[in-house]
C-alpha cells in the first residue's frame, strides 16, 4: 500500500531557482508525486498523512560533496589502533546525527562506510544517502599513507596489508597495475566513484603540501577503470602542477585545489571540471605537530583567491566539509555552510549546498547508488526535503542551528524530525 504526505501552505525553494512559490507538495512512497499553487486534490489517495506547513520554507536536503562518515568521527588514533567494530558504532550513531543537521545526502571521500551504506538503505540505521568512494588509493608516501615508519613497501613485502588496508581505510597502490586493481575492487565494493589521493595533504605523515603524487598514466588508469564502470575519479590535490596532471589524465572532480594558479583555475573551466572546495578556517581542524598546522594555515590562506578566481571563470563549484579525525567538531558541519557567505549570496549557497551538489553526484552514472533527482524540489525527484522556520533566502544563518529551526526532516518520504 502506499504511503502519501501532503505538505500543504509552504514557501518552497525548488534547489535552482532563486523566485520561491507558496503551494503544496504531494509525496508519494519515497519520490515527489505533485507540486502546485493549487490545492492538491486527495480524492482516491489512500493512507495519507496531511501536514500544514505554515507557511514555512521548505527546500531540498543538504548536500555535502565532501564528507568522511567514517574518518570524521574517529580520532587518527581509532583508525591505526581501535577495535573496528567500535570506529564503525562511532559512525553510525554520527550517520543519525549527520541525517539530524539536516544533510539527506553525502558523498564519501574515502573510508570504510560500504557496511553502513547498507544498514543504512535497509532501514537498520537512520542516516543520509551516502555515495560511497570506498578506500582511498595512495602511493607508497602519499596523503593517504598511514603506515607506521618500520613497516616494509612493496614490492619488497607484496602480500602483506596494514591495519588501515584490511580495515578498507586505504590502499597503497604503485604502478599501473596495481592502481588499477584498487580502482576495480572499489568498484567491485560498490564504489559510486573513485578516489586518488594525486598531492600532498596537511594531515599527512610523510609528503609535503606541494607533493606531486601518482604519474600521470597510474592516474589515467584508475580514470579508465572508472570509465569502463560508468562513473568518474575525484582526487585529493592543491598545488597547479598536480591539479593539472589529474586533469590530462581525465579527472572529472578536483578536491580542495585552495593553492591554485589563474592559468589552472582557466584549465579547469574550460575543461569543465568540477572545484569541491571547503571554506577552511584555522579553527576547523587542529593537527598534533607544528609541521602539520602550519600546512593548514598555509591551506587557509589560499581559499580566498581561490573563490575569487572561481567565481572570475565561472567555475562548477560544489561545497563539502572534509572534516577529517575530529569528532568535537563534527556537530559543526552546518557552520561551515554559514562561511561561504564571504564569497556568495544566499541564493548562491542555498543552490550550491543542494541543486549543484547534486549534479556532482550525478556524475556517477550508472554506479550511482540512488538513480533519480536529488537536490530539488519538482515531481518526480526524491522526496529528501526539510521545512524550516524563517525565510532561509533572507537569513542563511537559520541553516546554522538545525536543532531549533528545521521544523520536519524527511528522506525519502520518512520523516525523521517532526515539529509540525
Amino acid at each position: 500500500m502506499d504511503n502519501s504526505i501532503l505538505i500543504n501552505n509552504v514557501q518552497i525553494f525548488d534547489g535552482s531557482n532563486e523566485q520561491t512559490s507558496r503551494g503544496n507538495v504531494l509525496v508519494v512512497n519515497s519520490r515527489i508525486k505533485a507540486v502546485s499553487e493549487n490545492p492538491i486534490p486527495t480524492d482516491g489517495i489512500s493512507n495519507l498523512t496531511i501536514l500544514d506547513g505554515k507557511g514555512k520554507f521548505l527546500m531540498p536536503g543538504l548536500i555535502d560533496a565532501h564528507w568522511h562518515a567514517y574518518m570524521s568521527c574517529n580520532t587518527m588514533m581509532d583508525l591505526l589502533t581501535a577495535d573496528t567494530a567500535y570506529t564503525q558504532f562511532k559512525a553510525g550513531q554520527e550517520a543519525q546525527a549527520t541525517l539530524l543537521r539536516g544533510f539527506t545526502a553525502i558523498r564519501d571521500a574515502g573510508g570504510p562506510v560500504f557496511g553502513l551504506k547498507r544498514a543504512i538503505d535497509e532501514g537498520i540505521l537512520s542516516g543520509p544517502r551516502i555515495y560511497p568512494s570506498g578506500s582511498l588509493i595512495s602511493q607508497t608516501g602519499g596523503h593517504g599513507d598511514f603506515r607506521a615508519v618500520y613497516d616494509e613497501p612493496r614490492p619488497f613485502d607484496c602480500c602483506g596489508l596494514t591495519h588501515t588496508e584490511e580495515i578498507g581505510a586505504a590502499l597503497i597502490a604503485d604502478g599501473i597495475d596495481a592502481v588499477t586493481v584498487a580502482a576495480r575492487n572499489n568498484l567491485r565494493l560498490g564504489a559510486s566513484q573513485i578516489k586518488l589521493m594525486t598531492g600532498g595533504g596537511v594531515a599527512s605523515l610523510y609528503d609535503r603540501l606541494e607533493d606531486t603524487q601518482f604519474f600521470e598514466e597510474e592516474i589515467h588508469a584508475a580514470v579508465k577503470a572508472a570509465e569502463d564502470a560508468g562513473t568518474y575519479v575525484m582526487v585529493h590535490v592543491y598545488v597547479p602542477r598536480a591539479i593539472q596532471r589529474a586533469i590530462r589524465a581525465g579527472v572529472k572532480s578536483i578536491e580542495h585545489g585552495h593553492l591554485i594558479d589563474e592559468p589552472t583555475m582557466q584549465l579547469i573551466a574550460e575543461k569543465e571540471i568540477w572545484l569541491s572546495m571547503q571554506p577552511f578556517t584555522l579553527g576547523d581542524n587542529q593537527f598534533p605537530t607544528k609541521e602539520q598546522q602550519e600546512k593548514h594555515a598555509l591551506v587557509v590562506q589560499g581559499t580566498d583567491q581561490t573563490y575569487q578566481l572561481a567565481k572570475k571563470y565561472n567555475v562548477k563549484l560544489a561545497w563539502g566539509t572534509d572534516l577529517l579525525f575530529n569528532p568535537a567538531n563534527t556537530k559543526n558541519q552546518n557552520q561551515g555552510i554559514l562561511k561561504l557567505r564571504q564569497w556568495f549570496s544566499n541564493f548562491e549557497i542555498l543552490k550550491m549546498v543542494t541543486h549543484d551538489n547534486a549534479e556532482l553526484l550525478a556524475l556517477s552514472g550508472a554506479r550511482n547508488p540512488y538513480p533519480g533527482k536529488l537536490g530539488v524540489i519538482e515531481e518526480d525527484a526524491w522526496a529528501d526535503l526539510i521545512l524550516v522556520d524563517g525565510d532561509v533566502l533572507k537569513d542563511i544563518t537559520l541553516l546554522g542551528n538545525p536543532e531549533k529551526n528545521f521544523i520536519m526532516i524527511m528522506k525519502g518520504g520518512e520523516i525523521y524530525k517532526n515539529r509540525v
